[in-house]
């Protein structure tokens, strides 16, 4: 395969990202490349072990942000690309989501701060990327129309997909989707990974489910991640992201391994830290427990 592919940070592996890393032909393409925490979970502050896992998560994505040649934002949450340091980005090949169209208001203040206020649309090569193919040195870049953040109308915004394509290689990039429960990306993300070596895709957000999200809208996530699966057949799908910070992560990720089975699809589902044979640490969905074991 002329693709390699590098989770730089992910859920399982300490911190809320799915940074990603993408070597094809010979060209190098980092995609969301930033981290964050959540600053309260289970009315508790992060963990010192979080905090520390966060430092390290992005000092990577500073590395590999000047390792980029091309860079892809996918949308304008903070875990999604280095808010506060827009010099980093300058002089790359930036596709990132149009701040003026198909966009919520928070995300397109938060675009306008990083791509005017800072510099970025002048001083990198700025293309929005919504909806449009690129093709550069024998790789192609192909992205979505803008997607829902998870289930429809949600006041989270919407957010980009991509494949990257090389000689016979394919990944698809598909953050934040939460499933995904809507039908257009559904059959966006069945199409377009058809046949992919690696899917990496943001499961549902189980873990608010009758709080902030409805159960609902985590069973249509869970059966349009299904869907995907069954009908594209990638080689591996790498879920991860909003699905792991749920406790009950291993039993949702045992009915989707279960169900693939039983419909004979051969698709490998691993979490980042797997895929990368890390630990697996979902440090916030551990963090009552660490802080009961800090103070002991």
């Amino acid at each position: 395969m002329s693709l390699k592919v590098n989770i730089v940070a992910a859920d399982s592996m300490g911190v809320r990202s799915i940074a990603t890393f993408v070597e094809a032909c010979g060209v190098s393409i980092g995609i969301d490349l930033g981290a964050s925490i959540a600053p309260y979970r289970f009315s508790l502050p992060p963990h010192p072990l979080e905090l520390k896992r966060l430092e390290e998560a992005l000092d990577r994505a500073r590395r590999y942000v000047n390792e980029s040649q091309a860079i892809i934002i996918t949308h304008y949450h903070y875990d999604h690309y280095l808010r506060d340091e827009p010099e980093r980005y300058y002089k790359k090949l930036v596709y990132a989501k149009d701040i003026r169209y198909d966009i919520n208001r928070s995300q397109s203040l938060r675009g306008y701060r990083f791509i005017v206020k800072g510099g970025v649309g002048d001083r990198a090569s700025l293309e929005y990327a919504d909806r449009r193919t690129f093709e550069f040195e024998g790789v192609k870049l192909r992205f979505s129309h803008p997607v829902w953040h998870g289930e429809e109308g949600t006041k989270l915004g919407k957010v980009l997909m991509v494949v990257v394509e090389c000689d016979e290689g394919k990944v698809v990039f598909a953050s934040d989707v939460q499933g995904p429960p809507t039908r257009d990306a559904i059959e966006w993300l069945s199409t377009e990974a058809r046949g992919a070596d690696i899917l990496i895709v943001s499961g549902p957000a189980s873990y608010l489910a009758g709080y902030r999200v409805s159960s609902e809208s985590v069973s249509r996530g869970i059966e349009g991640l299904l869907e995907v699966l069954v009908r594209a057949r990638p080689r591996v799908a790498i879920v991860d992201h909003h699905f792991v910070r749920d406790p009950k992560y291993n039993e949702y990720r045992k009915l989707v391994e279960e169900r693939l089975r039983a419909s004979g699809i051969p698709t490998r589902v691993l979490s980042a830290a797997e895929y990368m044979g890390k630990p697996f640490e979902p440090l916030e969905a551990m963090r009552k427990q660490l802080w009961k074991e800090t103070k002991g």
